[in-house]
């Protein structure tokens, strides 16, 4: 047996009496992660150690997506009704994501086949994680959406807001980096490459409710690490938007943005600049 001290004690129950004041219940990440990958792998069954038939899976994840909606929002008589009208719309989501894949199979030349595309491209997998993740989100499922693209986030480095809208055909190459903010707003055949910021100009609170975020139309190529910002700027349709391009304004269509970059050639010995000192 262990003792505790005093100190210890009145704090172990003040975070007792802290967790009974959230007002919602954060869902078990172990068990968030596993539906996220389950999901996934219902929609493209690349484990080949898996083989029960689709019903049989998805009898298995609805019994885990209940049971966490279950817990997310206690005392709600609709949860049954909420995990259906998820996975019937789950048709819609897999041919959207059929879309992303044909898209990322026709612009990257890399690609060799569909199958690589699913089983191994970082752009797809947080595409398609996020588009399960906006599903719920529209379903007004709270917390779970965030914890799915968290722990995308986590794997590939790519952090797409859930609550984020994107259309059709959309092609993440990379990806590490790359940042979609919440009320980002994405075309239909867009192109990113990694280190792309669709950010906010500002992070003030009182903001929250509004958009803050770019709207990106549809046939734009955001080249790598390039920053766009602000709620207001639109990237009008087939624009090009040049690596490491700063835009916090809006450019009408057919448009292309550039850093320009500034070549010095030197006459004598390097000497050093105080700014490149680490």
């Amino acid at each position: 047996m262990f003792s505790i001290s005093p100190t210890l004690d009145a704090f172990f129950t003040r975070l007792d009496q802290e967790r009974d004041l959230f007002s919602v219940r954060i869902p078990p990440k172990t068990e968030a992660q596993r539906l996220a990958d389950g999901l996934f792998e219902l929609l493209f069954p690349i484990n080949e150690s898996d083989h029960y038939p689709a019903a049989v899976r998805y009898g298995h994840l609805r019994s885990d997506l209940f049971k966490l909606l279950s817990e997310l929002l206690a005392g709600r008589n609709d949860i049954s009704v909420l995990a259906d009208r998820f996975f019937e719309q789950l048709p819609e989501i897999h041919q959207q994501l059929l879309e992303d894949a044909a898209a990322i199979l026709q612009f990257d030349p890399a690609a060799t086949c569909m199958e690589e595309v699913v089983a191994t491209y970082p752009g797809f997998y947080a595409i398609a994680n996020y588009r399960i993740a906006n599903l719920l989100h529209r379903l007004g499922v709270p917390l779970l959406p965030r914890v799915f693209s968290e722990y995308v986030h986590g794997k590939t480095g790519i952090d797409i807001h859930p609550s984020a809208t994107i259309g059709r055909s959309f092609f993440i190459d990379h990806g590490t980096g790359v940042v979609i903010g919440a009320t980002a707003v994405i075309g239909n055949q867009v192109k990113i490459y990694q280190g792309v910021t669709l950010g906010a100009l500002q992070v003030d609170k009182s903001l929250a409710n509004t958009k803050r975020h770019p709207t990106i139309e549809d046939n734009c190529v955001l080249y790598a690490n390039c920053t766009i910002l602000g709620g207001k700027t639109i990237v009008g349709h087939d624009t090009v938007v040049g690596g490491n391009a700063w835009l916090t304004e809006s450019v009408p269509p057919f448009s292309i943005v550039v850093h320009q970059s500034q070549v010095k050639v030197r006459t004598r010995a390097f000497d050093e600049p105080i700014n490149f000192v680490i």
